[in-house]
């Protein structure tokens, strides 16, 4: 029988943050693989495709064993492979930190410059939705701005140059136990003498007929990561906040034409607003405000159209592809029973040291409630809890015995 580990092939692109993981998650095991680019060549392209009955998302990757995953999940990528993400010899830290975006990535970088034992949980991207966010133009720093990918990358070595372990596995609960925490993982539990919660948010679903069937085959959540696939076609766009307009604006590199279909009215920023009246007037944007999403239509596995309603009339948009963004939700399920408070959108609450209600337990970024939801001020909060942990620490007299 082959050998799952032999004569791997991973399909990806340079801009697929997913394919970063995947292959950051080889590389650290010794997998060797080999590489091919789906954007280099077209029938790379159509080989990949032929391997997944055509659904468009990276990474694909293909084991020895003639076993093949789309997209997969770091603890999906390790089974596969028949192997479980190492523990560190030493089981309890000083701090295991929920989460690897900018907030907590900022937050490792203080710790650890201060020999503070860290340790962080990152069930996806390293970078969170930073990472998959095309261009960061309003980053300290960065007059040109910078991509996003680049500035998680630069973020993740750093942390790891101070001595940050970055574990690729998903935390599953916290316990309370006295002394520690307890972080259940997938990897095993661990012990903390302090946890960071900084798991960020998700992108929301909008819930109709089509939707869940057809994702991947037209339907999708992130344009960095699949708008590529949609060079000279048509697109549709669901959503009117700064997160549906900015990613319409950047869609436009590949597609001849964008319907943004805007349930009320466009709530973006007023500079975002001003890029995308230039786009309308360019012909590459139309805006329909008032537009109910009802049904997204499929044939041939592809989608092909989207039925909604307009002042109770229905209208329909051909497309050959549909990005959702219509929102995000908070990165809350393993605290279902870990006693966090929450409040009522799912958002942990804090003191203004950013502890939450759970002895030891620190909450910074997106997930937690108040936060502004911007990448900077999630940097400033990592280092506002890197600080409160410290002197949490500091004021502790029963270290945990291994």
């Amino acid at each position: 029988m082959a050998d799952v580990k032999e004569n791997i092939v991973v399909y990806g692109a340079e801009w697929c943050a997913d394919c970063h993981r995947a292959k950051y998650l080889f590389d650290k095991h010794d997998i060797q693989y080999d590489y091919k680019d789906v954007d280099s060549d077209p029938k790379i392209l159509e080989e990949m495709l032929a391997l997944v009955d055509g659904k468009n998302i990276i990474p694909v990757i293909k084991f020895g064993d003639g076993t093949v995953l789309q997209e997969p999940s770091n603890e999906e990528l390790l089974k596969t492979l028949g192997m479980q993400e190492e523990s560190p010899m030493k089981q309890s830290h000083d701090v295991v930190m929920i989460g690897a975006g900018p907030a907590a990535l900022t937050a490792a970088i203080y710790t650890t410059r201060e020999d503070i034992d860290t340790v962080l949980f990152e069930r996806g991207v390293i970078g969170g939705l930073a990472a998959v966010t095309d261009m960061i133009d309003n980053y300290p720093g960065f007059p040109k701005g910078i991509e996003g990918l680049n500035l998680a990358t630069a973020l993740q070595e750093q942390a790891e140059r101070f001595g940050a372990i970055i574990e690729l596995g998903e935390v599953l609960a916290i316990h309370d136990e006295g002394m520690y925490n307890r972080v259940e993982t997938t990897s095993g539990d661990y012990y903390a003498r302090a946890v960071l919660i900084a798991t960020g948010s998700d992108y929301k679903k909008i819930g109709v007929p089509g939707e869940t069937e057809y994702y991947g085959r037209g339907v999708h959540y992130c344009a960095t990561c699949d708008g590529a696939f949609y060079r000279d076609k048509r697109l549709v766009v669901v959503g009117g906040g700064n997160s549906a307009v900015q990613e319409a604006i950047f869609l436009t590199r590949f597609a001849t034409h964008i319907d943004l279909l805007v349930r009320s009215t466009i709530k973006a920023s007023d500079v975002l607003q001003k890029d995308l009246e230039q786009k309308v007037q360019e012909g590459k944007i139309t805006v329909h405000l008032g537009v109910a999403t009802d049904e997204i239509i499929g044939e041939n596995n592809m989608v092909v159209k989207v039925k909604g309603t307009k002042d109770g009339k229905p209208v329909e948009f051909e497309t050959d592809g549909v990005f959702v963004f219509v929102g995000l939700q908070p990165n809350n399920q393993f605290l279902k029973d870990s006693g966090v408070e929450l409040d009522e959108i799912g958002l942990i609450k804090t003191n203004n040291k950013l502890e939450t209600n759970v002895r030891g337990v620190f909450a910074a970024g997106d997930i937690r409630s108040g936060a502004t939801m911007q990448i900077a001020s999630a940097a400033g909060e990592g280092a506002t809890a890197a600080l409160m942990i410290r002197e949490y620490l500091e004021d502790r007299t029963h270290p945990i015995q291994n």
